[in-house]
């Protein structure tokens, strides 16, 4: 892996604490991290930042996940991103739905302590 540049995580979560815990863990592996607070941001963020892989949450302020998930399926530069759900919803209603638009991946963070998330990052990117 040396010489190589560090793969791009773009991490959309609303939650402060948790985001930071999520960053430190994902810089100690070795990925590039930058977050934002919501979907509107993430949006924008995206398309400029070219990250390799987004976490994206589902319910937060302004665009929920779903939205964001749905736009940037159907934006050109985002179509072929890794997006990794990272929600509070276990509904298998909310599984199907983001599996239908395109997830590549839909993680229960009640089902998954950190090591996990980063196991299946790191399994999409390789």
């Amino acid at each position: 892996m040396s010489g190589s540049q560090p793969k791009k995580i773009l991490l959309v979560e609303d939650d402060e604490g948790l985001a930071q815990v999520y960053i430190t863990r994902m810089e100690v592996d070795g990925f590039e991290v930058k977050r934002v607070p919501n979907g509107e941001d993430a949006l924008a963020t995206a398309v400029e930042y070219k990250p390799d892989l987004i976490l994206l949450d589902i319910m937060m302020p302004k665009v929920n996940g779903f939205d964001v998930l749905d736009i940037l399926r159907n934006t050109p530069e985002t179509t072929n991103v890794k997006i990794i759900m990272l929600t509070a919803l276990s509904q298998e209603a909310d599984l199907k739905k983001a599996q239908e638009m395109g997830v590549d991946d839909y993680i229960v963070k009640s089902q998954v302590v950190i090591a996990d998330v980063v196991d299946r990052i790191k399994k999409h990117l390789a």
